[in-house]
């Protein structure tokens, strides 16, 4: 490829992303517990940097990705089924639940999680609730198993897309679309709405 094309390349690529950096969710973190597939992985990567959702953790112990960010953006696979967004976008794995959560602990963060109805906990359908609280990350479980007990326990509420259907289950790449657009647009109105962060964090379920 002609030397100029491949400037010219990476210079409309760099004011691209100039242009959508404002628009980015700070502090919004979507997290995948344990996913089977390696294709799901990148079908998520592909909705966060879609979405401006600004980093994906993967709770990993099986050891399906690589530990370094950077050996995860050359990862064929991820590279295929992201359409090339992993290159755009921040990874961080960790080899259990209890690992991630302690992690997000110690940067404040709120964790919610995506499941069908729990007893006991906090339940919001997904457009009944508030999601800008000053740090969020967004936990979505094993395409098979769902989410887990420990990562149910450690969160404040959990977040259910409205179904009308007989089969009222949707895959993880879609889920996750669902979810994080709408938990982006919030943030991205409420972001551009008020200059200063949150003293306070709203309650998720809206009274």
């Amino acid at each position: 490829m002609n030397e100029r094309i491949v400037i010219k390349q990476k210079s409309s690529l760099r004011e691209r992303a100039d242009e959508i950096k404002e628009h980015k969710c700070k502090n919004l973190i979507a997290v995948l517990e344990e996913p089977n597939m390696v294709k799901n992985i990148g079908t998520v990567i592909r909705n966060i940097n879609a979405l401006g959702v600004e980093k994906l953790y993967v709770v990993d112990s099986q050891g399906r990705l690589p530990d370094d960010w950077q050996d995860i953006r050359e990862r064929r696979s991820l590279i295929k089924t992201s359409v090339s967004a992993i290159k755009w976008s921040f990874v961080k794995t960790f080899k259990s639940t209890q690992e991630c959560i302690d992690h997000l602990n110690k940067k404040r963060f709120t964790s919610v999680v995506t499941s069908p109805h729990i007893k006991g906990k906090t339940n919001v359908i997904l457009h009944e609730g508030n999601f800008t609280q000053k740090r969020l990350a967004v936990w979505f479980g094993n395409e098979s198993r769902g989410i887990s007990e420990l990562a149910v326990k450690n969160s404040d509420a959990c977040v259910q897309i409205e179904m009308f259907g007989i089969i009222e289950s949707l895959n993880l790449g879609t889920s996750s679309g669902i979810v994080l657009y709408e938990i982006a647009k919030q943030r991205r109105k409420y972001q551009s709405e008020n200059n200063r962060g949150r003293k306070n964090d709203p309650k998720i379920k809206v009274e």
